[in-house]
């Protein structure tokens, strides 16, 4: 017999009970779990982000956040009735996301601001107003899924392996995962999500996914770049890797680790490959593809979410990913201190870059042990 004494959320009482503020950015993702979880009977509250200046943003497409989103997260409030607030976080996000990303990007790293905002603004910020406004807990729309492990709250992947979010989720903490819920995890597909707001008669329902990261909507990193730190286009050698120079550059932010279109260089007898940026000397290092194979990778600022303490083992055999796009790969994580390991990957990967994440995932499961930063290449 079905046990009735738990919500869908959770919790020991009823959905009119239970208050859940849901973080929403205007898309169809964020709109449907509102939708759904106002027509089970919660008492919700939707709360938008206003990330940067709106004038500006109202113009742009595929990209989260803007006005027209902001427009569009509002409507969905009027017509599902329940209240709607936009908060102006526009200081906090560029302090917490936009600086570093320019920082690490002149650095010679590759970022993932996304990562950096769900941790600094939308599960933090965000979501100790979700407690001032007494809410039991905080829903979004990412594709990933909580579950209730014998221990505390589980982190895992969502059901749909194509929309799968854990790798911009991982540093989420223990204490945000006991408040957070994700009602779209376990969902066969995109398609089901869209159903469900053609159910409930949402005019986003066939809105397109943002593509880029929000602040970057035409993709182009260097124009952005170079318009928050003026003279970041600073010229400097493309380099062999064996010394040689082999032509100019106009800027290392132009260039990411395993680029190998656009280098501008002819008459070589072998393809090169971007396999180091170097900041400081201003040089775009190239070289042959099997430079790029990496093996060893450093890892700092770990979040750990396994149920045992990270520094009880001398080694976890785990899979990670070093890229949001990569499949999990087979690797051993060696614990160096609370927050810092190695990780030795059983079978070399290609374009591991510093400012990337590298998450951790169990072998046998769907579970998210956590993860860290990529540091620095070997």
């Amino acid at each position: 017999m079905k046990d009735h004494t738990l919500n869908s959320l959770g919790f020991p009482k009823s959905p009119a009970e239970t208050r859940v503020v849901v973080a929403m950015s205007g898309g169809v993702d964020s709109s449907v779990v509102a939708a759904q979880l106002k027509d089970e009977g919660y008492d919700v509250i939707g709360v938008t982000l206003q990330l940067y200046d709106h004038g500006a943003a109202l113009a742009k497409k595929g990209a989260c956040c803007a006005g027209i989103d902001i427009h569009d997260a509002r409507r969905v409030a009027e017509e599902m009735d329940f209240p709607h607030y936009v908060l102006d976080y526009e200081n906090i996000f560029k302090d917490a996301v936009i600086d570093e990303f320019a920082d690490s990007y002149l650095g010679g790293a590759t970022p993932v601001p996304c990562i950096r905002c769900n941790e600094r603004v939308k599960f933090k910020d965000l979501l100790e107003t979700a407690r001032d406004l007494d809410a039991d807990c905080m829903a979004t729309g990412h594709y990933i899924q909580r579950k209730s492990g014998p221990m505390k709250a589980e982190l895992h992947s969502a059901a749909d392996a194509t929309r799968d979010q854990s790798y911009f989720l991982f540093s989420t903490t223990q204490e945000q995962l006991e408040f957070l819920r994700f009602p779209l995890g376990h969902l066969p597909s995109k398609d089901a999500t869209r159903a469900l707001a053609q159910k409930y008669g949402l005019q986003v329902a066939n809105k397109p996914d943002s593509q880029d990261i929000c602040f970057v909507p035409d993709g182009n990193y260097a124009s952005v770049i170079e318009k928050l730190r003026p003279g970041a286009g600073q010229p400097g050698d493309i380099v062999h890797a064996d010394g040689r120079i082999l032509g100019q550059h106009n800027g290392v932010i132009h260039y990411t680790i395993g680029q190998r279109r656009g280098l501008g260089i002819g008459g070589l007898s072998e393809p090169i490959y971007v396999v180091k940026l170097d900041a400081d000397t201003s040089q775009v290092v190239v070289g042959p593809k099997e430079m790029l194979s990496t093996r060893t990778v450093p890892i700092r600022e770990i979040n750990w979410l396994g149920d045992e303490p990270l520094m009880s083992k001398n080694e976890w055999h785990i899979s990670v990913k070093v890229r949001s796009t990569r499949p999990p790969r087979d690797a051993i994580l060696r614990p160096i201190s609370e927050t810092e390991a190695e990780v030795d990957l059983l079978t070399p990967e290609e374009g591991v870059s510093p400012g990337q994440a590298c998450v951790f995932y169990d072998t046998e499961s769907s579970r998210i042990f956590g993860g860290g930063w990529i540091w620095r290449g070997k």
